[in-house]
């Protein structure tokens, strides 16, 4: 046949934690409907480049709806079967008028709904149940991601990133649809479907511990490339998992897909034995230590500017982004009080203060509670009295406001930026847009996990700060009672994977 395959595109697209008390609405979403809108989400589809073109000519591409969102709380069940139920409906129409020949299901992989325990699980059963069992279905995650059983085998190919920070997410979108393509159009003309593997391997560790800057996770997603690249063998992919949500499906897995069972096996089976020989080997990103001993060294370097992340309320793997934990503590430095240290805190999302900054203006001085209004453990909203030092408004932030602390009438070394909305300040264009430098501070305190590029390069020298939030970087006392066990770090050991913990499919002709 010579007619180009159909491909189906769809998904929602958040990661979420299910131990913060934010709960995360349509508000947070961008949500994108039709053809040409999802389309243009892929920058490798609206670029000049020879691949990309070639990609966007290779099929013909049916959208349907598109959801996503800044990682945070659970999603709001009303708004998650709105959305299942707009897909489900589009995606059988599409189907019905003419025979989808692949879907895309273009997902994060750590989305939590409340009341589901498996919430890609349910929206890809729902999605089979509207496109029946011979479309070929493909996914390219967010390693941080979960692969279910129930995923697995409801998906045909599957990959994720190979980078923590995710450098390469829209390379793997492009790797995950060129496959999509080539398998729909071979299956379609009577080829079978190619041969698929998954192995679990139960640890469960945040990405501050695997990140591929550093070993051992750099070695081991090094290695990916050259099993890709033996006979048999198309794909091979490492999922860390999701660490902050309480579900049986979150773990480590490994995803390998091919033509040859024997060589795809193998590979996932070798891929996993190197994760677990490495299980004791994880460690923090950065050096370590709570707030008062990371402000302690701050203070006390040389080094300029000085980052420390507030790890436990990264609004980037799904905190409220409002604790105010380390807001106190800045607070209580006699050094950034009397400015003889310059220090940022970025951001803390709090509506009812940047309103109220909105509304005396730049160089405006008033009183401000802030933060604490979602998550709102000790301390909770702070009072301080500041200066409208800038304001923005843009789509990512809301409402943005820089706020100079004030001792009485007297100016500190203390900025607190506080925004509209939920967002991760981690490009040099946000800080820019209300006239910060990421280098023109002797301190920033951030709320993030790992530096992002941007950040990285700006600082001199930085710290994970182990703060308590949501996403708490110390996972025993977060309180995980569903996931199974043995799991490191909960259990001392875990057993090797072996072959007999292969979960196989695939390899058969679709009429």
């Amino acid at each position: 046949m010579s007619a180009r395959p159909r491909i189906g595109i769809a998904g929602i697209a958040i990661e979420s934690s299910t131990f913060t008390p934010y709960r995360s609405s349509a508000a947070d979403f961008e949500v994108r409907r039709g053809t040409t809108d999802i389309l243009d989400r892929f920058p490798f589809f609206t670029d000049s480049s020879d691949s990309g073109q070639e990609l966007r000519q290779a099929a013909d591409y049916v959208g349907v709806l598109h959801a996503r969102a800044l990682p945070g709380g659970q999603l709001e069940r009303e708004v998650y079967e709105g959305w299942k139920r707009e897909i489900v409906e589009g995606l059988a129409a599409a189907h019905a008028e003419q025979a989808l020949d692949g879907f895309f299901f273009d997902i994060h992989g750590a989305m939590s709904v409340v009341g589901l325990e498996d919430a890609e699980g349910d929206l890809i059963t729902a999605i089979r149940g509207a496109i029946g069992p011979d479309v070929v279905v493909a996914t390219a995650m967010d390693l941080h991601g979960n692969v279910s059983e129930i995923l697995f085998d409801a998906c045909d190919l599957l990959t994720c990133y190979r980078h923590a920070p995710h450098i390469d997410a829209w390379e793997t979108r492009e790797r995950g649809l060129r496959d999509l393509v080539a398998v729909a159009a071979r299956v379609r003309d009577g080829g079978s479907l190619p041969h698929k593997a998954l192995l679990h391997v139960p640890i469960l560790l945040p990405g501050e511990k695997t990140s591929t800057r550093i070993e051992p996770a750099a070695s081991i997603y090094g290695g990916i490339p050259a099993l890709t690249e033996r006979k048999g063998v198309t794909d091979v992919s490492c999922w860390i998992g999701f660490a902050w949500a309480d579900q049986p499906r979150c773990q480590a897995a490994i995803v390998a897909f091919g033509d040859d069972a024997s060589a795809v096996q193998e590979a996932a089976l070798e891929l996993a034995g190197s994760l677990w020989q490495a299980r004791h080997r994880f460690e923090f990103v950065a050096p370590t230590g709570s707030f008062t001993e990371c402000l302690d060294r701050a203070i006390a370097s040389e080094a300029r500017p000085f980052w420390i992340s507030d790890s436990g309320d990264n609004p980037g793997a799904g905190g409220a982004d409002d604790t105010t934990y380390c807001l106190a503590r800045l607070l209580d430095r006699e050094e950034i009080l009397s400015g003889q240290v310059s220090a940022l805190m970025v951001s803390l999302v709090d509506p009812v203060s940047a309103d109220a900054a909105w509304e005396l203006g730049v160089g405006g001085r008033g009183e401000f509670a802030v933060g604490g209004r979602i998550d709102a453990r000790d301390p909770g909203p702070v009072p301080l009295r500041a200066e409208v030092a800038a304001l923005d408004e843009a789509g990512s932030t809301g409402r943005a406001a820089a706020l100079r602390v004030l001792d009485g009438d007297r100016p500190t070394g203390l900025t607190v930026v506080v925004t509209g909305r939920r967002s991760q300040w981690a490009r040099q264009e946000m800080f820019s847009r209300l006239g910060l430098s990421m280098t023109g501070f002797d301190i920033v305190t951030v709320k993030m996990g790992y530096l992002e590029p941007d950040q990285y390069e700006a600082a001199a020298d930085w710290l994970l700060a182990l703060t308590p939030g949501g996403v708490d970087q110390d996972l025993v006392r977060l309180g995980h009672s569903r996931i199974r066990r043995p799991m490191i770090p909960f259990d001392a050991e875990i057993p090797a994977p072996g072959a007999a913990d292969v979960r196989a499919g695939g390899g058969t002709p679709r009429p």
